[in-house]
């Protein structure tokens, strides 16, 4: 991935992701804008893959929101307490997660990766992300 030195927010920065990296979430990321990449002060933003069966670890984000935007596949996204809640995104669809929810996602498929944009009001890209037990708040672990 080309990684410039920490760039004044003000100019224009190219970013081109040539590589996946290894999130807390245990899901291939590839990263495009963040703190790190662009110098970003609010936002990043980079594309998830779930693989075909696949399954984000529980976790939360601490003190910010997150958008995404599914570009192909179904994902079921578990979240609140105990992950009991329960909510399928496909292809074309956006999903809001508000600051501090605990959530999971799942891609529906055994056949076909999902992917989607993620954006963050955070320009980091895994430093506040926290994992979460379901067992925590009486659900599954």
């Amino acid at each position: 991935m080309s990684t410039p030195n920490p760039i004044p927010s003000r100019t224009v920065v190219a970013v081109r992701p040539d590589r996946e990296i290894a999130t807390r979430q245990r899901l291939p990321y590839f990263v495009g804008i963040s703190g790190e990449t662009a110098g970003s002060r609010g936002l990043s933003m980079h594309v998830v893959v779930i693989p075909p069966g696949g399954v984000a670890a529980p976790h939360r984000h601490r003190g910010y929101e997150t958008a995404i935007y599914v570009l192909e596949g179904s994902v079921e996204t578990r979240y609140g307490p105990g992950l009991r809640e329960r909510v399928v995104s496909r292809a074309g669809e956006f999903l809001f997660i508000a600051p501090d929810v605990p959530h999971q996602a799942f891609n529906l498929s055994d056949s076909e990766p999902a992917r989607a944009i993620v954006a963050r009001n955070d320009p980091a890209e895994q430093e506040n992300v926290v994992p979460y037990d379901p067992a925590e708040d009486g659900g599954e672990p």
